[in-house]
């Protein structure tokens, strides 16, 4: 359950990227940061959501704002829903859940009346400063980079 709230220091987390990069929080500092998590590579609604981030890509670069998709799925996965759908922006292995877990987005789903613990599809709108400007949760796949844009110009 999401108990960060807007204003919120963004909790700091490191991983491996698809490419076996150590990444952390740190390294985004000075800049606007989209950090989101999303259940699974591959799966229908995971991909629109990252073509929709690689389609607008450059429009949110000239913005200044960076991408960070962060899933419970392994390097290996990563690296081939970068490769199979040419995204340019870094995926996050998260088995471990650590970053998962510290932002409060894995928790009970249901789906055709079953429940399963999963990720909550939900991302975190980080500034310069480390600190949390936006949570959108349940961000619209099809038109998210547009969600982002409006989220950055209107605070």
């Amino acid at each position: 359950m999401i108990t960060l709230k807007e204003g919120d220091k963004a909790p700091a987390f490191k991983g491996i990227d698809q490419d076996g990069k150590m990444i952390s929080l740190a390294q985004y500092k000075g800049k606007k940061l989209a950090l989101y998590f999303y259940p699974q590579d591959s799966t229908p609604t995971c991909t629109v959501q990252a073509c929709n981030l690689r389609d607008n890509y450059s429009v949110l670069k000239k913005a200044g704002i960076e991408i960070l998709g962060v899933s419970p799925d392994d390097i290996k996965s990563h690296k081939k829903f970068e490769t199979k759908q040419s995204l340019p922006f870094v995926l996050l292995a998260d088995p471990d859940h650590k970053a998962i877990e510290a932002y409060g987005v894995w928790g009970e789903k249901q789906m055709f009346g079953n429940k399963y613990m999963g990720v909550y599809r939900t991302t975190f709108l980080i500034d310069e400063k480390g600190k949390i400007k936006t949570i959108i949760a349940k961000p619209k796949s099809k038109n998210h980079a547009q969600e982002i844009m409006e989220a950055w110009n209107s605070k």
